[in-house]
């Protein structure tokens, strides 16, 4: 099922989400949707926080991506209670979009490289170091687990410039191709 997307304004999108309960009856249901979700809104992740669930839980499919890193191997999976474990490498520029920030693309630097601990959708346990597109994507939706979006990582000029904008979005005044809800 196709979820509406919580876009900023929506406090959900500022809670620190909780530890998902791996027997959770719904927990591959939600996983499901959530892919659906993403593709219909043509994202490469999204998170439960942006479907209004405050859960620790993020699905990415790096697909689109294969052209600018053609060196990866494209991942599709879910990453159930991630936690990051390490971030390192050189802080790499790359313009980022949001499903919950529809119309606004930032430049924002994020390490190349990250280690992580997390379970995935059938229920095994990894620890993994992930580089490149990948560990960009994961940071992204990560900090959405964390109360944070990208948006954050700016300078307070570029914030400013974008004032207007992040107000039209809250307002409900911008319209995306996808279903959203405010608040």
């Amino acid at each position: 099922m196709i979820l509406p997307i919580c876009v900023y304004g929506h406090p959900v999108l500022r809670r620190k989400a909780q530890d998902v309960d791996l027997k959770a009856e719904d927990l591959l249901q939600l996983i499901a949707d959530m892919f659906e979700t993403m593709y219909h809104s043509n994202g490469v992740g999204i998170a439960a926080p942006q479907v209004g669930k405050s859960l620790r839980i993020f699905v990415i499919d790096s697909e689109p991506f294969k052209e600018l890193y053609p060196e990866e191997e494209p991942r599709k999976q879910a990453f159930i209670n991630p936690t990051i474990l390490q971030r390192y490498g050189e802080e790499v520029p790359f313009s980022e979009g949001c499903l919950s920030l529809p119309g606004i693309n930032e430049e924002v630097l994020r390490p190349s490289t990250i280690e992580i601990e997390y379970w995935d959708e059938k229920l095994n346990h990894h620890k993994e170091t992930i580089s490149g597109g990948v560990a960009r994507i994961i940071q992204h939706e990560y900090d959405h687990l964390e109360g944070t979006v990208f948006t954050d990582h700016l300078t307070s000029l570029k914030k400013m410039i974008l004032k207007r904008k992040l107000s039209d979005i809250a307002s409900g005044k911008t319209k995306p191709s996808y279903k959203i809800k405010n608040h």
